[in-house]
């Protein structure tokens, strides 16, 4: 006999979990009882929402559900920030939740939600266990749901009474990811319409990508067609930013170039991505319901297939079998398009040189031209929103798979509790965590988590004292009207040392290198700050160009 909260443990170690990420409560004790004498590492963080974003991160980095445990109520609450995110990235995830007890449930007990409706929207799949003899089944199902088709969280809610009740349940067994392959008619159609083709482009997007596939596989392709290829919005590291091939990210501020380039394209192979709101440029790359390019669109599930863009073919595959594939496939000698490849990079690589000069003694093009001389291909930058993520999602070059964390679902608040995840799964590699001022408070307190777990993560707080994105538009849109978006902020390096870690404050740009070798050499969790002008809007624009060319 074995008690609901040690068949939880038990099923999780079936499937490989090595961590989890959580806020403890009174409502999932039994649970934490089992993980006391478990090889799963609890990592506690200060608030549901950080941990959700953790596990998120996990998923992202290592293709595995990330795990995360809060109480019912408010913890689940604020968890929801980080189901949305895995939503909408297409991130492997499971939030247990722990749940009032059995006899008390539909009179609005002590935090209680029905988390079938709270979560409906935003998860893959709900549950509530009510039975634990059927633990080893339902979260079997939960990994399978969590990473097959197209990835996304799953929540289980978990009575406090079944936790506690003991019964006689059958071993758990490790789950398994459903792959779904191309049929070699689908393959020679592909073919057939490449060869037909005088413009085509790649666009690379989604998640069940992996370092073999994504920088060898498609490389090659790419090399053997002469093809273009660039990353859908946030998914930068799926194409190395140097190779001869790569014309950029199809994301937020797109390089006109490259926008225009996609819009002339006369076929566009969609590989993995959904390609949604951001990256479409609000559905203007590609129209929605149908493309004026012909478009073949490759999905692992196939309810994504014609759901927002009719393709001329469809092809329900997993990105690594789809690439796996079609790499056998013989391209042609020397294709009609091999110079406009070479002019597509060319236009990336003047598009993603920083400005040198701007308003203000702190000029953030140097300092991410040092940064892009001093960080190894192997570091993990991540992020959260704002108008600072340009600075990184522009000027970044990524060189390597699984380098990037930055919500597409545009999340605040993301970067700091992803970092602390990042260097936890890779305590080797170094791990760079961007964020602006209002982005930084807004989960800034994980900060605590990668000191009392000696992760020395560098954030890097962009701060301008304004939230610059909405004060941006309101410019725009309601020039010279200021309401709501100015920020008063405390001093972020005093409050790195205050947490026990180290903290750097830069006012002008020269200050910035011996900062970040001090952070690096002390071994500890560290913040720069970097004070920024707030007329430094955008890289190439201030807030006076907008309020004034309105």
């Amino acid at each position: 006999m074995k008690t609901g909260g040690k068949l939880i443990v038990e099923a999780l170690e079936a499937n490989g979990v090595d961590r989890i990420y959580c806020v403890p409560g009174e409502s999932y004790l039994a649970v934490l009882d089992a993980l006391h004498d478990s090889r799963v590492q609890s990592i506690v963080c200060r608030q549901e929402g950080g941990a959700a974003m953790m596990a998120d991160c996990h998923g992202r980095l290592t293709g595995k559900p990330g795990i995360c445990f809060v109480t019912r109520g408010p913890g689940a609450t604020n968890a929801s920030a980080g189901v949305h995110i895995a939503m909408q990235d297409s991130i492997p995830m499971i939030l247990f939740i722990g749940q009032v007890a059995s006899h008390a449930k539909e009179r609005e007990a002590f935090q209680e939600v029905n988390y079938r409706r709270f979560f409906g929207d935003i998860a893959k799949w709900v549950v509530e266990i009510d039975d634990a003899a059927r633990i080893p089944e339902l979260l079997t199902r939960a990994f399978s749901v969590a990473t097959s088709g197209r990835p996304g969280p799953v929540v289980i809610s978990l009575p406090e009474d079944m936790l506690t009740s003991e019964v006689e349940a059958p071993v758990a067994l490790p789950a398994v990811q459903v792959e779904t392959h191309p049929g070699e008619a689908e393959l020679d159609r592909v073919e057939a319409l490449l060869n037909a083709a005088k413009r085509p482009f790649v666009i690379l997007g989604g998640t069940r990508w992996d370092q073999r596939l994504a920088f060898d596989d498609i490389q090659a392709i790419s090399e053997k067609w002469s093809l273009p290829v660039g990353v859908s919005f946030r998914r930068q590291m799926l194409f190395d930013h140097l190779h001869a091939n790569y014309a950029g990210d199809v994301g937020i501020g797109i390089n006109p170039k490259l926008a225009t380039r996609i819009k002339e394209a006369d076929l566009v192979l969609l590989i993995g991505g959904r390609f949604g709101e951001m990256p479409s440029s609000d559905y203007t790359l590609l129209k929605s319901p149908y493309p004026d390019q012909q478009l073949v669109h490759v999905h692992a599930d196939p309810d994504e297939l014609g759901r927002v863009y009719r393709p001329t073919i469809a092809i329900n595959a997993s990105p690594a079998a789809f690439v796996r594939a079609f790499a056998r496939r013989k391209g042609p000698a020397v294709p009609g398009w091999a110079e406009e490849t070479k002019k597509a990079h060319a236009d990336y690589l003047a598009w993603s040189t920083p400005p040198l000069t701007g308003p203000g003694p702190v000029q953030m093009g140097p300092i991410m031209n040092w940064l892009e001389k001093v960080l190894p291909e192997d570091a993990i930058l991540t992020n959260g929103a704002g108008n600072y993520a340009t600075w990184v999602h522009r000027f970044h070059r990524f060189r390597r798979y699984g380098t990037q964390a930055a919500p597409t679902s545009g999340s605040m608040g993301y970067g700091t509790p992803a970092a602390v995840a990042a260097k936890g799964l890779f305590p080797e590699r170094e791990v760079i965590a961007f964020a602006g001022d209002g982005c930084f408070m807004m989960n800034g307190q994980e900060f605590a988590t990668a000191v009392q777990y000696g992760l020395p993560i560098i954030v890097i707080v962009v701060n301008n004292g304004i939230y610059g994105t909405i004060r941006m538009h309101q410019e725009r849109e309601y020039p010279g009207r200021v309401e709501a978006t100015d920020l008063k902020n405390p001093d972020f390096a005093a409050l790195a040392r205050a947490y026990g870690g180290h903290g750097e404050t830069v006012r002008e740009t020269d200050e910035f290198a011996a900062a970040f070798e001090r952070a690096r050499a002390s071994g500890k969790p560290s913040i720069i700050e970097i004070r920024l002008d707030p007329e430094a809007i955008t890289p190439t624009r201030t807030l006076s160009d907008i309020r004034d060319k309105r």
